[in-house]
């Protein structure tokens, strides 16, 4: 059983690690997060937040620790390179991968274990946010840590079984790290699972083997001695950015545009859950047809439908934020094996709604071969030879998880998983960062390294404001308009650079006329930038003759 798992959480890490150094860093969120990281290295303060110099109190404090400590393991300080960060995503995805495993094997047995890691190591969600330093992967390591060892308390009361001594501890540790990581994300699941639970069975003494008293307070001492350093450093700003600003303003509104209408996650599932989203939709629905008398059914469900339609109520809408969800299918797919074709039959209405996700897959499956091969076609105006194998494999990845009568072998489900796993490898680790006109940072600091005349010289960015820019070039990057970029080549003529799109050269030297001065172009960076959709001629600037 060791074994099972060990190879579960290191063939979940192999699958992370094509990209982790490769990709360039993503904007916006991930540059946020790991240079917010990257600044108390800098200054060495581990409980206040800042970008640049403000604030950043969106999340607590457990990603921005967690990312320290891998940058403080690496010896690099605040200069590690982007992966360091990384890896503590990649982490939490193995860490939630083998509590899945775990969890099936003890609800559903060992073949069951096997098929609920191997999908949720391989699906596109996952292969995504693995890849990504953000708070999400670390995230769902603690939903399903505490939603597993929910799910074995419920089962064995429900049974009339004693259940393990440590369980109630795991799920009110995984609760206290979940609020360090994301807020009340955690809780929320679990909240919402058990209030369900309640709702349908209208029994509440299994409850009491969560020991809530002393476990609200093992989840206290891991959360407030931080809250109440940031509420007292902060001034309560924190509270009011958090909760105030964040929180409730994407329970209101779609907040930064990202507001969309109900059936958004319905419409994203095919490809955040490819190539298991067919079988996981299958498995789901067979649950409902057995849920009566089968109280792990009855928790899986009441683990992901309620989130689900929670979150597609929710105006502000990301694709990662249901990921806490997509565990409690991937249980499914595991119990689905150990049916009969007899017993996986489906009613009409759900073969409806079966098929309708099989033409998701075949969209989905089809869409991935096509970016494989047209994305740098079009973005490069070449071939790229990868693309071929990054295609076959989609293509494989997408027949393999193809179930035949409703039901998949553990064999095929491991083939399917390393199918995707290898497309993910070839086209997010090769061919993703070889679209070298999207990524516009990794171009610039290059001039910038190439051109600067001083070894302290500092940037000022006019138009380009993404944050990754700030990482990857330095903290005292200067983010401002063209007029600014002029007072800042002004301020320093012999070491100052600035970043000014070529369209407003003739604005920069008519600001710097009155200075006597006029500016130099040392390079011109072309390109798209894929966080706003525009398409950009910067030029690379510093004083003439200074």
């Amino acid at each position: 059983m060791t074994r099972k798992y060990l190879f579960l959480f290191l063939f979940s890490l192999v699958l992370s690690a094509s990209g982790l150094a490769s990709l360039p860093v993503v904007d916006r969120d991930e540059a946020r997060f790991v240079q917010a990281t990257k600044q108390m290295a800098e200054s060495g303060d581990y409980m206040d937040i800042r970008f640049q110099d403000a604030s950043r109190y969106k999340k607590p404090i457990g990603i921005y620790w967690l990312q320290s400590a891998a940058v403080g393991l690496s010896g690099e300080g605040a200069g590690a390179p982007i992966w360091i960060y990384r890896l503590v995503s990649a982490l939490g995805i193995a860490i939630a991968v083998v509590a899945t495993a775990w969890t099936a094997t003890i609800l559903f047995g060992a073949n069951a274990g096997m098929a609920a890691g191997l999908v949720l190591a391989a699906i596109f969600a996952t292969a995504f946010e693995g890849r990504i330093a953000k708070t999400d992967a670390f995230l769902l390591a603690c939903c399903v840590l505490a939603q597993g060892a929910l799910a074995q308390i419920y089962v064995a009361a429900r049974r009339d079984q004693p259940s393990a001594a440590y369980l109630p501890w795991l799920f009110w540790i995984a609760q206290g790290v979940g609020i360090l990581i994301k807020g009340p994300i955690t809780p929320a699941l679990s909240l919402v699972t058990i209030l369900i639970l309640l709702a349908f069975e209208r029994d509440a003494r299994w409850l009491s083997r969560l020991k809530a008293g002393r476990g609200l307070l093992l989840a206290a001492l891991i959360v407030v001695p931080w809250l109440a350093i940031i509420t007292w450093k902060s001034g309560g700003a924190f509270w009011q950015e958090a909760v105030g600003k964040d929180l409730v303003g994407k329970v209101a509104d779609g907040q930064e545009s990202h507001g969309m209408p109900p059936g958004y996650y319905s419409l994203t599932y095919s490809l955040f859950m490819w190539p298991f989203s067919l079988i996981a939709l299958g498995a789901g629905l067979a649950a409902l047809n057995h849920v009566r008398n089968d109280p792990r059914l009855r928790f899986c469900l009441a683990w992901y439908i309620p989130f689900w339609i929670l979150l597609e109520l929710v105006p502000t809408k990301l694709p990662h934020y249901v990921l806490p969800a997509y565990p409690a299918v991937a249980l499914l797919v595991g119990w689905l094996l150990t049916l009969s074709p007899e017993q996986a039959v489906l009613k009409r209405w759900q073969t409806w709604l079966y098929w309708a996700t099989a033409f998701g897959l075949v969209v989905v499956t089809l869409g991935l071969a096509a970016v494989a091969v047209g994305a740098p076609l079009y973005l490069t105006g070449a071939f790229n030879p990868w693309s071929i194998p990054a295609a076959v494999f989609a293509l494989a990845a997408g027949y393999l998880a193809f179930p035949r009568q409703l039901q998949l072998s553990l064999n095929r489900v491991g083939a399917a998983a390393a199918a995707a796993g290898a497309a993910y490898a070839v086209l997010i680790g090769l061919i993703v960062p070889s679209l070298t006109p999207m990524w516009l940072t990794p171009r610039i600091v290059a001039a910038i390294q190439e051109s600067k005349p001083c070894q302290n010289s500092i940037l000022a960015s006019s138009q380009y404001h993404e944050p990754s820019l700030i990482f990857m070039a330095g903290t005292n990057t200067k983010l401002t308009d063209t007029q600014g970029a002029a007072a800042h080549l002004a301020m320093d003529p012999a070491c100052a650079l600035a970043l000014v799109p070529v369209a407003d050269e003739p604005a920069l030297q008519s600001a710097l006329a009155g200075s006597g001065k006029t500016a130099a172009r040392l390079k011109e960076i072309d390109g798209t930038n894929y966080s706003s959709g525009d398409k950009l001629a910067l030029g690379l600037y510093r004083v003439a003759n200074p």
